[in-house]
């Protein structure tokens, strides 16, 4: 089996470097210094955001008589965000990432201020479609420099970067934002962070115009090439509508929510089908192998994780605060695991980490619902999902890294698009499945009351985490069909 040959399209290499160009071959080097401070900032602030805003939303939805559509300010920014995604894909590929990333931006921005000066619900959950729609623009679009922008070598240090963006804000977003929602309101968790712009931007922008502007050789500029674009823009409405429909009948286990959820299915088999590469579902080799893996992975853990606060704080009597911060440490390790996965001496070696990685996420799943034991310490679930958050720092920056490897540099925008699709769509297919399993078993009627900790219903639970654990093997056994041969 060998590996494809790299599509290097940064600095080009000597067969006999310098000392001093070897110094400068690094995300920090003098060439590429400002592009990665700047995108990684970007990358910052979208994940403060992400990790604030679930702290400021039910005082926000409380204030704006809006508690009945709360669920809506989450599943707005994600259908928008699929479009966005597949749009960011096409306008990379056929006019460069620039307008892409400054247009997701401006949108991301314009999102939080419609937010947070939002005086009724309903313009609440329009901004925050408004942000989902310029947080997809953004995220495609960056995966697509760092494509065209870094050479092969570098390209899994700027993913463990981005990886790492994630480790502050999430132990110190929550805490910030329930701070500035006390004194200052909610409004300003929204507010606060578009003035906060300005600074990635004029650090990233003028590289990002020389590095990585303009079609590249063989991008799709008329006839088929537009009517293929045309069609992907159709099949991303379809996918968004069709996630959208899907997460409103899981909020709704009646059985008239059986007609969106249909509805939703019909719109989402041939959407995914035309914008996932050919052979995703059946784990072709290469390609559609990774971006499977993505989803598996993404989707099983993260569904997983949602419950793992109210386990603990229903069966076992925690604070909401000591049950957060039970999942604290995992941001630690995750970043730990990019950081393994960018080294060059593990190279040769990836697939057999990104194996060992589903095997950390899937024990890490299995383990967690054993607290449902009382003799079973709480702290337990601490250590296991610090383990699981390795794994997944080992698999999700790999992934990245071999998406760019495999994808030719006129098709790196629409693979990107399909890789965050699998992610995101994962996800709320998942979640929906967990949740809908969880009310069927009883477990919507678990009590947060420390003193009836242990009169819930822990078959619930375990009705979520043993399955996503199944999934996750399968991941493991996808990690063996990553590369071509």
């Amino acid at each position: 089996m060998t590996a494809p040959e790299p599509r290097d399209t940064g600095v080009a290499q000597t067969l006999a470097p310098s000392p001093v160009a070897e110094c400068e071959e690094t995300v920090l080097g003098r060439p590429y210094r400002a592009l990665s401070v700047g995108i990684v900032s970007v990358v910052l602030l979208i994940a403060f955001e992400a990790t604030a805003v679930g702290t400021a939303m039910p005082v926000a939805a409380r204030e704006l008589d809006g508690v009945s559509l709360y669920a809506f300010a989450f599943s707005g920014y994600f259908t928008t965000s699929l479009f966005g995604m597949v749009l960011a894909g096409q306008w990379s590929d056929r006019r460069g990432p620039l307008g892409a990333l400054t247009a997701g931006i401006a949108a991301f921005a314009a999102g939080l201020v419609l937010a947070g000066t939002a005086a009724a619900m309903w313009l609440f959950i329009l901004g925050r479609a408004v942000q989902g729609l310029g947080g997809g623009l953004v995220i495609v679009a960056l995966y697509v420099v760092v494509g065209r922008a870094y050479p092969q070598r570098l390209r899994p240090s700027i993913m463990a970067a981005f990886a790492a963006s994630w480790v502050v804000p999430s132990v110190v977003g929550p805490l910030a934002s329930g701070t500035v929602t006390e004194h200052l309101g909610w409004r300003w968790v929204f507010l606060g962070i578009p003035m906060l712009v300005v600074f990635p931007l004029a650090l990233a922008l003028p590289q990002i115009r020389r590095r990585a502007a303009g079609p590249v050789e063989g991008a799709p500029e008329s006839g088929t090439g537009v009517s293929s674009g045309r069609r992907r823009i159709r099949l991303a409405l379809g996918i968004s509508l069709g996630a959208g429909l899907l997460q409103y009948a899981a909020q709704d286990l009646r059985w008239l929510s059986l007609i969106p959820a249909a509805a939703g299915v019909a719109l989402l088999g041939p959407a995914v089908l035309g914008l996932l590469p050919h052979g995703t579902w059946r784990a072709a080799r290469g390609l559609p192998s990774v971006v499977l893996l993505r989803g598996v992975a993404a989707g099983s853990f993260i569904a997983a994780e949602s419950f793992v606060p109210l386990m603990l704080v229903t069966q076992r009597g925690l604070s909401p605060t000591l049950a957060g911060f039970s999942l604290a440490a995992g941001g630690g390790t995750w970043a730990l695991g990019s950081w393994v996965q960018s080294r060059p001496r593990v190279e040769p070696y990836r697939e057999r980490l990104m194996t060992f990685g589903m095997v950390l996420v899937a024990a890490a799943i299995a383990a967690a619902p054993s607290v449902l034991i009382d003799a079973v310490p709480a702290w337990t679930v601490a250590v296991a999902w610090a383990f699981g958050c390795l794994g997944m720092g080992l698999v999700i920056s790999s992934t990245s890294v071999l998406l760019l490897h495999l994808s030719a540099p006129a098709e790196a925008g629409a693979n990107s698009a399909a890789l965050q699709i699998s992610d995101g769509l994962s996800n709320v297919l998942l979640l929906a499945a967990g949740g809908a399993a969880f009310a069927a078993l009883g477990g919507g009627t678990v009590t947060h009351a420390a003193t009836e900790a242990s009169g819930g219903h822990p078959a619930a639970f375990a009705a979520v985490f043993l399955p996503m654990a199944g999934v996750a093997l399968v991941g493991a056994w996808v990690t063996t069909r990553l590369r071509e041969r």
